[in-house]
């Protein structure tokens, strides 16, 4: 059975405090790596971070962004994200509850982008996420996940089918393609992860 957005919540509020040394595969740095490098934002613009967890990608691109707005729907996350910002010194971040189909974001963005969260939503969500996300008319969407290359036999996979449901890189670039971007880049770092640059 599928969890719930609740549970999925306080499965994360859970581990907050050890996720960021939790995720040490290669996979995901190359992922969160390429995030960052792809986004790319200008001193005078504003990105939003959606699935934040605990803010690396959003405190990374802090730097470089006139400002950075978090959305998860951990709260444990947030405050570890939180910390994180004020030790950090991080004074254009700002983070708060969201969903990626709705995102509680009322202002314009100007580049969005997600790092190993869309997978949680199945694929007709994803699609929905992914309008909702164009509503708000951003110049690029970058999406780092899990994302198949093709379809993994049953016992093979490297993530969890239980509270896991990776789309294919096709069934992404349909979706995207469908409200209006277009994919400039598609980057595979395994069989079963990638990032995706989406621009309009």
């Amino acid at each position: 059975m599928k969890r719930s957005i609740e549970d999925h919540a306080e499965r994360f509020s859970a581990v907050a405090a050890e996720y960021d040394e939790q995720q040490d595969s290669e996979e995901y740095g190359a992922c969160a790596s390429l995030v960052i490098e792809a986004a790319d934002p200008d001193s005078d613009e504003t990105v939003l971070d959606l699935g934040t967890g605990t803010g690396a990608i959003a405190l990374a691109l802090a730097p470089e962004a006139g400002r950075v707005i978090g959305r998860d729907i951990s709260e444990g996350m947030l405050a570890e994200a939180e910390r994180k910002a004020e030790a950090g010194g991080h004074e254009n971040v700002t983070f708060g509850e969201g969903r990626f189909r709705e995102p509680n974001v009322d202002e314009s963005v100007d580049v969005v982008v997600s790092n190993f969260a869309m997978h949680h939503l199945a694929d007709e969500e994803k699609r929905e996420a992914i309008e909702v996300i164009a509503d708000l008319e951003p110049r690029r969407f970058v999406l780092g996940d899990v994302m198949l290359s093709a379809a993994i036999p049953e016992g093979e996979e490297q993530y969890s089918p239980e509270v896991d449901d990776p789309a294919t890189v096709g069934v992404l670039v349909e979706a995207l393609t469908d409200a209006g971007f277009t994919v400039s880049d598609a980057t595979l770092v395994s069989e079963q992860y990638g990032v995706l640059v989406a621009d309009r």
